[in-house]
């Protein structure tokens, strides 16, 4: 059964032409098997279940090794916080534990007009699972291009308010270079890589200027959204520091920090001087250290003249980046004053369960910080100028 829900409980934001910059989705378990070409379909991701009934991510024809069995139906659990929510059993499922407006258009744009939100740019949940575990290179393009069909198609008859942005991996960028231009065809409105790559050359590395030249021609921004991560690419500095809750929150984006560094080590922004990046799921506050720190150490020391920025990295974030915040980061209104006014907005990650379900209330705080010009950009005016909306 799914979660009670009544959407006259809903809390409505008090000023108009709010965007969400970040929201997701819970994909259709059968997605991949309905969406990907044939001669993939045996290894297309799904749900299954095991001898005990409980349900279990399914990549590449084996188990997945790095959810738990049980986790699917944790995935749009936002703003529950009683432990029992989380512990598994056969009738806790993905689809009975779907919230509303998570797995159904009709029903996300009747929450958004509940909200008083304009539009919502969606991203997937289980699509930011597998790519940790999947190192087979024409599989990982294949399961891109059977999100990207479904999510343009779950759009379309949104009038424009549900925005769909496709998945890209980085494994063949000429491969992925020919998806963008494809998806954007389709409806898309940019796409999205995760933190790391199946080759681990660095996101900024030349061998990916397939996909920055082709966004680049396509006005559609290239955002960088947090995933799972293969468990060789985390901290190892304590024995089982991926269990430690609190710390474990507060770095899970680092890939996002460090794949968005190596763009200005490799001066992707001088190459493509038109290209948007924009950076997702990792909080707002830390750009104002980052930028601090590189524009240092390019200006003062020898390590500066290495790269062939012409720039200071500040600048090309001010005239290329754009990064979402969480409504309760309260550095934001000071940040947007010394980085640009026109380079931030917000994102509710709904319904992911590592986020708040009061969004909005502290969203309206942090805007209320802001005076008028600012904070229309904030809730809604950047978003659309990143996104061509």
């Amino acid at each position: 059964m799914r979660p009670v829900f009544d959407i006259k409980d809903v809390y409505r934001i008090r000023w108009p032409g709010a965007v969400d910059a970040d929201g997701h989705v819970l994909e259709p378990a059968g997605l991949w098997d309905d969406f990907i070409e044939a001669k993939y379909r045996d290894r297309a991701m799904r749900i299954a279940r095991d001898k005990d009934g409980l349900e279990y991510l399914e990549i590449n024809g084996a188990p997945s090794k790095m959810t738990r069995k049980g986790y699917p139906a944790t995935l749009g659990r936002m703003g529950e916080r009683e432990l029992e929510v989380f512990t598994p059993s056969p009738e806790k499922t993905y689809m009975a534990n779907a919230p509303y407006g998570a797995m159904d258009a009709t029903e996300r744009l009747a929450l958004l007009d509940a909200e008083g939100l304009d539009a919502a740019v969606l991203y997937p949940t289980l699509g930011i699972l597998w790519e940790a575990e999947l190192e087979d290179v024409e599989l990982s393009q294949a399961y891109c291009r059977a999100y990207n069909r479904w999510i343009a198609e779950f759009c379309r008859t949104s009038n424009g308010r549900l925005i769909p942005i496709a998945h890209l991996s980085l494994g063949d960028p000429q491969a992925a270079a020919i998806e963008l231009r494809r998806a954007v065809k389709d409806g898309c409105r940019g796409a999205f890589v995760v933190p790391f790559t199946i080759t681990r050359k660095a996101h900024g590395d030349p061998a990916h200027d397939p996909v920055f030249a082709a966004a680049q021609e396509l006005n559609v921004p290239l955002a960088i959204h947090p995933s799972f991560e293969p468990f060789e690419l985390r901290s190892r500095r304590f024995t089982a520091g991926h269990r430690l809750p609190l710390l474990s929150a507060v770095t899970a984006a680092d890939g996002v920090r460090h794949a968005f560094t190596t763009l200005f080590d490799y001066a992707v922004f001088e190459r493509f001087p038109k290209l948007k990046i924009v950076l997702l799921e990792s909080g707002g506050g830390w750009i104002g250290y980052w930028l601090d720190r590189l524009d240092g150490v390019f200006e003062a020391t020898f390590l500066g003249n290495r790269t062939a920025l012409k720039l200071k990295p500040s600048d090309y974030f001010r005239r290329q980046c754009f990064i979402s915040c969480d409504p309760d980061e309260r550095t934001i209104p000071s940040l947007m004053k010394l980085y640009g006014e026109d380079r931030f907005f917000w994102a509710s990650d709904y319904p992911h369960p590592d986020h708040t379900g009061d969004y909005l209330q502290a969203l309206e705080t942090m805007a209320g910080e802001l005076p008028e010009p600012a904070r229309k950009r904030l809730l809604g005016a950047n978003v659309r100028q990143a996104f061509g909306i």
